[in-house]
């Protein structure tokens, strides 16, 4: 088992022992129905990338490329146009659709509009050990401009640290089993889009947390909760001390152009997840 399952495993049940049952939930199943939630607040977890603790659960297949597509999406090549998504194999947003074929002025086009990631880029070469070094995705104006999704997965935090690049993500929801969780979309994308950032600067990552303020089960995911208990159960009798872990490979020289990344400069190995997949109804 990964750092993250371990993660994973606590996590799960925090929720189910200590968590609450929220009230007039904004989301909804696809059939109508009150998408009810049990939630922890304060979640934190912290992995160190340069000791090989990347942030990937084994316990059920992630779509581990789709989600750095998405990142392309918002942080390289950022947009909120859906069928430009698509081009990157990302559809999971056209749930979230305004009706104009965008997400409204969210995420990407954010990212877009105040040239968030160069400058980020730029403050990290010019003064590395400032402290100011703050990406956020949630600007008022923006909010107000359109209806959308606010965004969950909204601030990062960069610090340099000698030779490393340390990052800090926070998230104001998160649904735990479907993105958020330990080894989740949410987690292995900004681990991507730190060392993507880490290698353009020429630092190596280093430590990434994860810190999400609410973090939620669906009352339809506890089946795959207990599921996922019971996977976890079955890793920790085959675990081993010093077994191999799962990693991220970026295979591009330090100093290359951030927009030059591709997803093939990506290569994921010693990752065998536990099957079947599981399935999720969504709350929208």
């Amino acid at each position: 088992m990964t750092k993250a399952d371990h993660y994973l495993v606590q996590d799960i049940r925090n929720i189910l022992d200590n968590g609450y049952l929220d009230e007039d939930p904004r989301p909804v199943y696809p059939d109508g129905t009150p998408a009810h939630t049990i939630s922890v607040n304060h979640v934190v977890r912290k992995y160190d990338l340069s000791r090989g603790e990347f942030p990937i659960s084994t316990l059920r297949p992630q779509a581990w490329k789709t989600g750095i597509r998405e990142i392309f999406t918002i942080y390289q090549h950022p947009t909120n146009v859906l069928s430009e998504m698509k081009e990157y194999g990302v559809t999971w947003w056209d749930p979230w659709d305004i009706g104009d074929g965008t997400i409204g002025q969210r995420y990407g086009a954010t990212v877009k509009r105040y040239d968030l990631t160069d400058r980020l880029i730029e403050d990290i070469r010019k003064d590395p050990y400032g402290r100011r070094k703050v990406l956020s995705l949630w600007q008022e104006t923006d909010l107000r401009e359109t209806p959308g999704l606010a965004p969950c997965a909204f601030l990062t935090i960069w610090n340099v640290r000698g030779e490393y690049l340390d990052m800090a993500m926070i998230q104001r929801s998160g649904d735990m089993l479907t993105a958020s969780g330990a080894g989740g979309i949410n987690e292995i994308q900004y681990a991507a889009f730190h060392m993507m950032v880490a290698r353009t600067v020429e630092k190596q990552p280093g430590v990434f947390t994860h810190f999400v303020a609410n973090e939620q089960i669906y009352d339809r995911h506890m089946e795959n909760a207990q599921e996922l208990l019971r996977r976890a159960e079955e890793a920790a009798k085959e675990d081993t001390v010093g077994a191999v872990r799962p990693m991220l490979i970026l295979n591009r020289e330090p100093g290359c152009a951030f927009e030059d990344f591709i997803i093939e400069d990506f290569e994921m190995r010693d990752y065998t997840p536990m099957k079947p997949q599981l399935q999720f109804d969504l709350g929208i």
